[in-house]
């Protein structure tokens, strides 16, 4: 995935552009994205939303596993764990996500957050879940595959439990 693409893939989402994410740096383990403070974008306190931070966090560990497939897997967050540090009252937000663990249906990234002065200011665990199956070709099967190879993987039966009698 070109540094372009990963910059449209950011922008592409409404809520990005909406908070202002720009892509700052790509790391060999995941990326790093900024967001400038604006008055709107602050809660009743006058500090940022806690919500600027989740979404970053949120985008950065996405946009890490974008350029991981190259933008070839659809994905969804299924779980972000957020610890505030300090409050922002001015300037950047940077949020530098790495990649922990990927799985065949989940991926783990851990978000350092931070001020424009490098402060911690907080940090971020998100759990991201594959919708779409990697592409199964059916020369890796070997010679006994079918030409048909179904595209999802048929979800289980759903089992029941016999009813207890008295």
């Amino acid at each position: 995935m070109t540094l372009r693409q990963l910059r449209d893939s950011l922008t592409s989402v409404p809520f990005n552009t909406l908070l202002g994410m720009r892509l700052h740096r790509v790391h060999r383990d995941g990326i790093s994205i900024d967001c400038t403070l604006r008055n709107d974008l602050r809660n009743n306190a006058g500090v940022a939303h806690g919500g600027i931070a989740a979404a970053m966090a949120d985008a950065a560990v996405g946009g890490a596993i974008q350029r991981h497939f190259g933008g070839g897997r659809r994905i969804t967050t299924v779980e972000l764990k957020i610890n505030y540090f300090l409050p922002v009252t001015e300037g950047r937000i940077f949020a530098r996500s790495h990649l922990l663990r990927i799985g065949s249906t989940l991926c783990v990234g851990n978000v350092d957050l931070t001020d424009e002065h490098g402060r911690a200011i907080g940090t971020a665990i998100v759990t991201y879940m594959f919708i779409n199956p990697p592409a199964v070709r059916t020369s890796d099967l070997g010679p006994q595959a079918s030409a048909r190879v179904p595209s999802v993987v048929p979800s289980a039966r759903r089992v029941t439990r016999p009813s207890r009698r008295k």
